[in-house]
């Protein structure tokens, strides 16, 4: 389930039983955030979920990690940094 409208974006399973709600907030990051999400795609793999979230705003972030890793480190469009794992979750 994905709804959408202009200030908030709400993301969770068909039956609602437990979602996620962002709100757009008008005021710039200025310290280090104190929650960090990490995002595992159910029904996409991980390369198809990357250029999803890229078409929606997202942009990489460089936080020092090498080549070797198997998650991509990401943006946001407010700035705020998130990780998108590898492998599909069960949903």
């Amino acid at each position: 389930m994905l709804d959408r409208d202009e200030e908030s974006v709400e993301i969770g399973p068909p039956d609602k039983r437990t979602t996620l709600l962002f709100l757009r907030n008008p005021d710039r990051k200025l310290q280090k955030l104190r929650l960090h999400i990490d995002v595992r795609a159910t029904d996409r793999e991980q390369k198809d979920e990357l250029e999803r979230l890229l078409a929606l705003g997202a942009t990489h972030a460089d936080v020092g990690q090498g080549d070797d890793v198997s998650w991509y480190t990401l943006h946001d469009p407010e700035g705020n940094e998130f990780c998108l794992l590898s492998g599909r979750a069960d949903p």
